[in-house]
């Protein structure tokens, strides 16, 4: 599952990972993946990949990083600035649009599949 995060710096994208991380079991430090560009949450059988690709400054780096890999197995891809890893990222499952409102945040999600869809009718239930 592909759900990627937009919203300008600071909205609260890695706050939200935070927050599902810490519902899925995960203890410990969760650390913004900003500088390492991801990081990794093994949950039971399941890998969580926290990526944020906000210092990318070509989308190449992508590529070159070697990242496609985890896009067409089983992971879980949490994806921080999607924009700037350009056409070589597949469409996402699922969009979370974080903006600010007042003096609190809003999210508005997007489904893109069948995964996502499935996602989002768990969430409203």
């Amino acid at each position: 599952m592909r759900v990627y995060l937009r919203g300008e710096l600071g909205v609260g994208k890695t706050s939200l990972v935070r927050g599902m991380l810490r519902r899925l079991g995960v203890e410990g430090a969760v650390k913004s993946p900003t500088y390492t560009l991801v990081e990794l949450y093994v949950l039971s059988r399941l890998d969580l990949y926290h990526f944020d690709f906000y210092r990318f400054t070509d989308p190449s780096e992508f590529e070159d990083a070697g990242f496609p890999e985890h896009f067409r197995g089983r992971e879980i891809c949490l994806v921080e600035w999607p924009e700037r890893a350009g056409e070589g990222l597949p469409p996402p499952d699922l969009e979370l649009r974080l903006a600010y409102s007042g003096s609190g945040r809003k999210i508005d999600a997007y489904a893109y599949s069948e995964t996502g869809e499935r996602c989002l009718e768990g969430l409203s239930e």
